[in-house]
């Protein structure tokens, strides 16, 4: 979990409802409505994604654009920005998006979380899907040089 300042306020809303939902939650920051910079706690849950440290990932922003720009710069991340039940849906479905990336300044607290809460309950769906998927692979074989796991 990540966010930068326009995030922060929703933040502990969504540390919480992943909490109560069983999830386990690593906070890697902001821990204060300062500005900051969205790239350095994007880099730090992507890295953990990347790594294989954690499953998945939040990351919030004003727009969630910026921080799913930089989770999708590791191999295996799979960062995709939702903003209503249907995107939501398909970046789990079609693509299986393992980080979750939501606007501070775009969806209202609650639609955030609604939408948090829907995004864990799609599983990919495979199928046609998968051979899309190891292409994508495919590509991040080539420019980071070695496999993604994804």
């Amino acid at each position: 979990m990540g966010s930068d300042h326009p995030g922060y306020e929703v933040k502990g809303a969504v540390v919480a409802l992943l909490q109560q939902l069983g999830h386990p939650v690593t906070d890697m920051g902001t821990d204060s409505p300062e500005r900051c910079d969205y790239p350095d706690y994007g880099e730090r849950v992507a890295i953990a994604v990347s790594a294989g440290e954690a499953d998945r990932g939040v990351l919030i922003c004003g727009t969630g654009i910026g921080m799913s720009i930089v989770a999708n710069k590791f191999p295996g991340v799979r960062a995709a920005v939702v903003w209503d039940c249907y995107s939501t849906e398909v970046s789990r479905s079609h693509n299986d998006a393992n980080v979750l990336c939501l606007g501070a300044r775009t969806l209202a607290p609650e639609a955030l979380l609604d939408l948090l809460r829907y995004w864990l309950t799609v599983s990919f769906a495979g199928g046609r899907h998968t051979p899309r998927l190891e292409k994508v692979q495919d590509i991040e074989a080539r420019n980071f040089g070695g496999a993604a796991d994804g």
